[in-house]
């Protein structure tokens, strides 16, 4: 396959899957922000959503104070914003028109559609009268273009550089999600202290605890609604709501579709599926990676530091998607 045209394919499903993505931290964000709580903590929460998408200089720029009207909007539909939902439609359909001889008729109207029906509804107003439907529709229309795409495109390299895309994409923002919810707490969470466990690692967990009364059952529940975790969650653990248990979820739960895990999964597969040589130094580095996932354990984790290790995977799973991009895409300017 031409290096450009897998480019486009890789970028176009990326884009989408960072729409879907942005509309889920907003709607839980939006949500959150109705309960009870000081603006203090209404403050912070829409900050969080700007650090996870390393936003918040840009929207300093523009705006004085963090408040959610302006939050929404500037993630929602400022085309100055290159992760705003609207952007990222609009280049999703860009990527998917340079490459329309490669989808299907099916998958390009999917794509097209779903860009003149988010500026309708802009235009219209619907997102400022119900921003909750908007985020469910945004959400809506990605699970459409992935459902049609596995379901039409031809099985060879064209669906698996989209498939690529979707899950690496998915996996940068699952462990931001994590990394910004759980360092809100005003502390690294090291998870609850076993009987040998240092005299150190005790009293950083007792901080923890003390921090983490303010998160109610509302709040955690909310971080799993954000990524459809929270019937999985019931399910995997039958029991209350545990911020370690939810970690363990979305990191390293294998059966958990938009945990770590599952996403390296998918990368490492389709990755094989293109490379030709098993020697290949961006396949050995995302086995790496998926190997300590499927290892790992979160007691492990925690006993390091939450934000460390997921400041860390991040870092790899950038240097990941360079190393993909300089072996099978387009190379990139200097």
């Amino acid at each position: 396959m031409l290096s450009r045209t897998a480019d486009h394919l890789f970028w176009m499903s990326r884009y989408m899957e960072r729409a879907e993505n942005t509309a889920r931290m907003l709607n839980v964000s939006y949500e959150t922000s109705l309960l009870p709580q000081t603006a203090a903590a209404v403050e912070a929460g829409w900050e969080g959503i700007l650090s996870i998408s390393e936003l918040l200089p840009s929207y300093l720029a523009l705006y004085k104070s963090i408040t959610p009207r302006e939050v929404m909007a500037f993630m929602v539909k400022d085309q100055s914003n290159p992760s705003s939902i609207l952007s990222c439609l609009r280049a999703a359909r860009e990527n998917a028109r340079a490459v329309r001889g490669t989808l299907t008729t099916e998958v390009w109207e999917t794509q097209n559609q779903t860009w003149l029906e988010v500026n309708r509804m802009l235009k219209n107003g619907d997102f400022e009268r119900d921003p909750g439907q908007f985020f469910e529709w945004v959400k809506f229309r990605s699970h459409l273009s992935r459902g049609v795409t596995v379901g039409t495109m031809l099985m060879d390299e064209s669906l698996y550089f989209m498939r690529m895309g979707t899950f690496l994409e998915r996996a940068d923002n699952t462990a931001r999600l994590v990394d910004v919810k759980f360092h809100a707490m005003q502390n690294d969470f090291f998870g609850a202290p076993t009987a040998t466990a240092p005299t150190a690692l005790q009293s950083q967990f007792s901080g923890a605890t003390e921090a983490m009364q303010e998160y109610d059952f509302y709040h955690w529940s909310a971080i799993l609604r954000s990524v459809s975790g929270f019937e999985v969650y019931r399910k995997v653990y039958r029991d209350v709501i545990r911020p370690e248990r939810v970690a363990e979820l979305l990191i390293l739960r294998p059966d958990m579709p938009r945990s770590l895990h599952a996403s390296l999964n998918e990368v490492v597969a389709n990755l094989s599926l293109v490379s030709h040589d098993r020697d290949s130094d961006t396949l050995r580095h995302a086995g790496r990676l998926r190997a300590e996932l499927a290892f790992g354990r979160i007691d492990e984790i925690l006993a390091t530091g939450l934000h460390a290790y997921l400041t860390q995977f991040l870092e790899r799973v950038n240097v990941l998607g360079a190393r993909i991009s300089r072996e099978f895409l387009m190379p990139q300017p200097a």
